[in-house]
Formats: C-alpha cells, sequence, structure tokens
C-alpha cells in the first residue's frame, strides 16, 4: 500500500513541517504517532520522512531520503462554466485526481447569477478541495486555480489542442480529437449548455466541437468524462501513445 502525501508548508535543511489543517488530520484522523513514515512535498520534489514530535497545530519530521514524483500524465488545462458549487466543487476534486495542471472558471451566458461574484468567496474552500485531492492521488503539487474569466477571456487561452465540448449534433467524437502532442485545453459549458453567440465566437477563435455520444449529461460529468478520455490519450499502450513501438 502506498504511503500517504502531504504538501508540507515549512521547510529547513533536513526537517519538514505540516501545519493548520493537516497536521490536525494526521494527528485526529490519522492517530499517527511519531517514528511512522510519510511522504513529503514542496511541490518540486518528494521526501520519504519521518515522524519527529507533535507541537501545538504543527507535526515535525525528518527527512530521510528522495522518493519517486508521481507527475500528472498530461499536460491538460480545464476551463470550466461556473455552474451549481456543490456539483462544480465535485468537479473540482475529480479533475485533480485525473491531473489536469490549471482550472479556470468562466463565466458564460447561461451561468447562474451572482455564481461569479460567489465564487471569489469561495476561493480558499476551493484551493482546500485541490490541495486535498492532489494529496489523494499523490500528485507534486495541487492544480493551480484561475480567478474566474469571462468566456471572449477563455477562448484566448493558448494550448496545441483546443477542444470545445458541445452537446449539440455535428460535433466531433473527442476520441478522434485527442493525441499525446503538446498541450490541451477543454472548454466546459454550464447548466443548459452553451449559448449561440457563444458556439459562434468559439468557431471563429478556432476552437474544435466536440461531443462525447448522444447522452445529455451533466456540466460536472461531462468536464470528468472529457478530462478522462484526454488523459487516457498518454497512458502507455493507448491508441494514441507515440512511444509505443511499431
Amino acid at each position: 500500500m502506498a504511503r500517504r502525501l502531504f504538501y508540507a508548508q515549512e521547510w529547513k535543511a533536513d526537517k519538514a513541517w505540516l501545519t493548520g489543517d493537516a497536521a490536525e488530520h494526521l494527528r485526529r484522523v490519522l492517530r499517527a504517532q511519531p517514528g511512522q513514515l510519510y511522504e513529503l512535498s514542496d511541490g518540486e520534489r518528494v521526501w520519504l520522512a519521518r515522524i519527529e514530535r507533535f507541537g501545538r497545530e504543527r507535526v515535525e519530521f525528518s527527512l530521510l531520503e528522495p522518493a519517486p514524483l508521481v507527475r500528472p500524465p498530461a499536460p491538460v488545462v480545464l476551463l470550466a462554466a461556473l455552474f451549481k458549487f456543490d456539483r462544480f466543487e465535485w468537479m473540482l476534486e475529480k479533475a485533480a485526481e485525473l491531473g489536469v495542471e490549471r482550472i479556470t472558471p468562466v463565466a458564460s451566458l447561461r451561468s447562474e447569477k451572482g455564481l461569479e461574484a460567489a465564487a471569489a468567496r469561495r476561493r480558499a474552500r476551493w484551493e482546500k478541495i485541490l490541495r486535498e485531492a492532489g494529496q489523494q492521488s499523490r500528485r507534486l503539487r495541487p492544480p493551480e486555480l484561475g480567478e474566474v474569466v469571462s468566456l471572449p477571456e477563455a477562448l484566448n487561452t493558448q494550448a496545441d489542442t483546443r477542444l470545445w465540448l458541445e452537446e449539440e449534433a455535428g460535433a466531433s467524437p473527442i476520441l478522434g480529437e485527442v493525441s499525446p502532442a503538446g498541450t490541451v485545453a477543454v472548454l466546459c459549458g454550464p447548466e443548459g449548455g452553451w449559448d449561440h453567440r457563444e458556439r459562434a465566437a468559439a468557431a471563429a477563435a478556432g476552437w474544435k466541437a466536440v461531443s462525447l455520444g448522444p447522452m445529455i449529461l451533466r456540466a460536472e460529468t461531462a468536464a470528468v468524462a472529457a478530462l478522462a478520455v484526454v488523459v487516457s490519450a498518454w497512458a502507455p499502450g493507448s491508441a494514441g501513445d507515440s512511444s509505443r513501438g511499431a
């Protein structure tokens, strides 16, 4: 069984410290004891570390040796139109587990009124969700969380492949549009789908409309399904894996 990984907040020479919620979780939920081994990340490296002592809202570790890194499988950016926060937060968690590098919330024409302003007040909560999901999935670092942007700003995102999730007929199957080369941006719509003006703007900006099939999916389901397809293209032995032998 793999050891639990945590993002340590303080580092000095051969020591590191967990503080705040992470320290509380380790002590009271996991009931950790001095001498137990965990892995700690500073965002650049991972270390095998041993608990030395518990302080007030702090856990002190000794760093023993470097540990193997787990890097995201694909350079993927998710741009997600805002929708109901309970579902949006579930999507954030799953996107982090799937390895996306950055998540940017998007204010679309059909996003509910007030969500854009309310999103700023949720930022700390969303960063915590991403941090905990990153630790659970043993990522080197959690995804970057961008500020809320307008759709025109989102459409200016640069990537080698830019995919626009579309529920209308005529979009290409997403499976045929993903190959393990360069960066990928995935733009997912709100509840109720895109407005026709947004579709026209995306097409004019050069985004490729792609479909997940004939079923109508919830916004959060569509986002996670699309990310799973994109990330799987980088898996060894997949149809799009360019590292395979002939």
